[in-house]
């Protein structure tokens, strides 16, 4: 019998994950690996950028975190979690694979998810509606080059954070949020995937790819985005009654400490 009671994890009908960029030293590997230990659900979407085969390619890194993921993930699908992973732009490799199953993961270029109340949402990466990615791909990866060298700033700064006993902040996100550009770049990506949407007839969407977390209405399609594990750490979370909600875990995971003694703190963290 351990000092501090095990919580059960919590249970979802439906998670939805996107940009891990696993293969990234932005990548959240340890926060992420907390989410998945205590939250489980029927169906876990994986809505792409998962992996990030752009980076991989020009430099190797994967440390045993990583491959904690994976494997993670693997488990709950050979449990019974109906896992299907939706390729995006950095992993654009496995979009040759759709329509298969590895490992009881099931590959698609897209899925509908119907809620309990029967309403539909298309849930798909989003890259296909960023006209740099489709259209002038050589510039999208000058800009990942850049992103990751602001990343690295993060890293940095939150190791600072975390020797002064303070809990994750993404630096990045905020100065990404500061800029007027970057603003009007979301607002027209989210407005032109809840078009999309409602040209397909459906009720709502879910998609990643610009690393910002939102649920709301546009146009009477509802508009759900995941956010990131390199930057906010979020997910997208259904219950069984269909609402849906944004979890950012960073903070939960910042409540949940600062709620322990300073000992069992140090247990938990070592679990």
């Amino acid at each position: 019998m351990t000092m501090i009671e095990r919580n059960q994890p919590a249970r979802h009908r439906a998670i939805f994950l996107s940009d891990i960029h696993l293969g990234t030293r932005g990548c959240q590997a340890d926060l992420l690996l907390d989410f998945l230990k205590r939250n489980e659900s029927e169906h876990l979407y994986l809505v792409g950028d998962i992996v990030d085969g752009w980076r991989l390619k020009r430099w190797w890194y994967w440390p045993q975190s990583h491959n904690d993921v994976v494997q993670k993930i693997m488990r709950k699908a050979r449990k019974g979690t109906n896992v299907i992973y939706i390729p995006g732009n950095h992993d654009e490799a496995a979009r040759q694979y759709c329509q298969l199953t590895f490992g009881e993961v099931r590959v698609e270029q897209e899925a509908i998810h119907e809620t309990p109340d029967g309403k539909k949402l298309l849930v798909i990466h989003g890259d296909q509606f960023d006209g740099v990615v489709r259209y002038a791909k050589w510039l999208a990866i000058l800009g990942d080059s850049a992103y990751n060298a602001a990343l690295r700033l993060n890293t940095i700064f939150n190791w600072g954070r975390r020797k002064l006993g303070l809990p994750y902040w993404s630096l990045s996100a905020f100065l990404k949020h500061k800029v007027k550009n970057a603003v009007q770049f979301i607002d027209n990506y989210e407005n032109a995937v809840a078009s999309e949407a409602r040209r397909r007839g459906v009720d709502g969407v879910v998609c990643g790819h610009i690393h910002h977390a939102e649920i709301r209405t546009i146009d009477g399609v509802l508009y759900c985005n995941d956010g990131d594990w390199v930057e906010s750490c979020t997910a997208l979370v259904e219950d069984f009654d269909g609402r849906l909600r944004i979890v950012h875990w960073a903070d939960e995971m910042a409540r949940r400490e600062a709620r322990l003694p300073l000992s069992a703190a140090r247990q938990l963290a070592a679990e």
